[in-house]
């Protein structure tokens, strides 16, 4: 299995999500990822139902070693800074001054060791009007406009999964490895910022550029319509979505599959800017149509005839699925607690792909081996 990060080592002090998000991305490349975590408690999101092992936990600590200190403490503060004098790359996802208060500040720690690359993720950034607002995953959503876009207007709800968490740890990852390869030239690391606000604005570029650019605000009906997308309920209660872009044969095609070869003769159906201007009548011509026949029915004749589509898949069908199965989704390795199943990292090297994984470790699980002490 390619391990490019191999001989990297991170110490990483993120709690929640965000930065340790970015430690996973880290440990899948295969750097040594240490976590360093609070004796008895450790990460927050270890807890659940009585127990330091979470599914939220397993999540996005995978392919780490854990050991625990407490900084505030003189002897473990040393065992700490003896770490850091062999670390390449330091995470924090803190609120602004915490770190500095915990004695793992960038200041400090790139003082012990100039080469390393320090990680300092913040909700809203380190100065400004918000830096001290708690920040998770909603918040940052919906303070930069992401969410107003999932959200429907008529009955507003929070929808989907931790999207601003784990985009903000890929985001950190990603500076991370330029700091690395520029510290192969200077010799010197870096500090990498980067915040859940300055992520998830960038995430959604397509938003801000349509207001910068033509003075547009989109909102959560903009891209499917102008893309074509459609999700249609199936006879079975199946679900079947749709993405017709602009090729005229897809439209032609879907004519066909749904047997009504005349449907393109229609107003609503004669051009793309007809159809985009018509959305909701495209819907309401189509959605009877697919509530005829199961999802399966609508998957083999969509299939045939090259529409672009996928059934609405559960997390239990991708994985038991074909597609799944073809390209070796799931890699399994064994831990603490037995088998361990997850999704392997998406990235191959020169057609090689991960093909097993390192569960998320027992808190405190590897102080013998790095600490020297139980």
């Amino acid at each position: 299995m390619a391990r490019p990060l191999a001989g990297i080592r991170v110490l990483d002090m993120g709690t929640f999500i965000t930065g340790p998000a970015c430690g996973m991305l880290l440990a899948d490349l295969g750097a040594e990822v240490i976590k360093v975590e609070m004796p008895e408690t450790g990460d927050p999101f270890r807890a659940f139902k009585g127990d330091l092992y979470s599914p939220h936990f397993q999540t996005y600590n995978r392919g780490k070693k854990s050991v625990t200190l407490n900084t505030k403490l003189p002897e473990d503060l040393a065992a700490f800074d003896e770490l850091v004098k062999g670390a390449d790359v330091f995470i924090q996802n803190f609120r602004p001054g915490v770190a500095d208060r915990l004695g793992v500040g960038a200041e400090r720690l790139q003082g012990i060791n100039p080469r390393l690359i320090y990680v300092d993720i913040s909700g809203f950034g380190n100065d400004g009007p918000w830096k001290d607002r708690p920040a998770f995953d909603t918040v940052s959503q919906a303070a930069t406009g992401f969410l107003r876009l999932l959200v429907n207007p008529a009955k507003p709800r929070v929808v989907g999964p931790a999207i601003g968490d784990a985009v903000t740890g890929f985001y950190a990852a990603y500076g991370v490895l330029a700091a690395l390869y520029e510290r192969e030239k200077t010799g010197k690391g870096r500090r990498v910022e980067t915040s859940m606000f300055e992520a998830m604005s960038h995430f959604n570029l397509d938003d801000f550029t349509h207001y910068l650019s033509v003075d547009e605000v989109m909102g959560p009906w903009s891209r499917p319509h102008v893309s074509q997308s459609y999700v249609f309920q199936c006879a079975d209660g199946g679900w079947i979505a749709l993405h017709m872009s602009s090729p005229p044969k897809f439209w032609e095609n879907l004519a066909e599959a749904v047997g009504e070869p005349d449907m393109l003769k229609r107003p609503e159906f004669e051009s793309r800017p007809a159809r985009i201007a018509n959305y909701e009548k495209v819907v309401d011509f189509l959605a009877p149509i697919f509530a005829t026949q199961p999802r399966a029915y609508w998957e083999e004749r969509l299939a045939a005839r090259e529409v672009p589509h996928s059934a609405v898949y559960t997390s239990k069908e991708v994985v038991e699925g074909d597609l799944a199965a073809h390209h070796r989704l799931v890699v399994e390795g064994e831990g603490p607690r037995g088998r361990f199943r997850t999704i392997r990292s998406p990235i191959r090297f020169d057609g090689e792909a991960q093909d097993s994984v390192t569960p998320p470790p027992e808190l405190g699980a590897d102080n013998k081996e790095i600490l020297g002490r139980d």
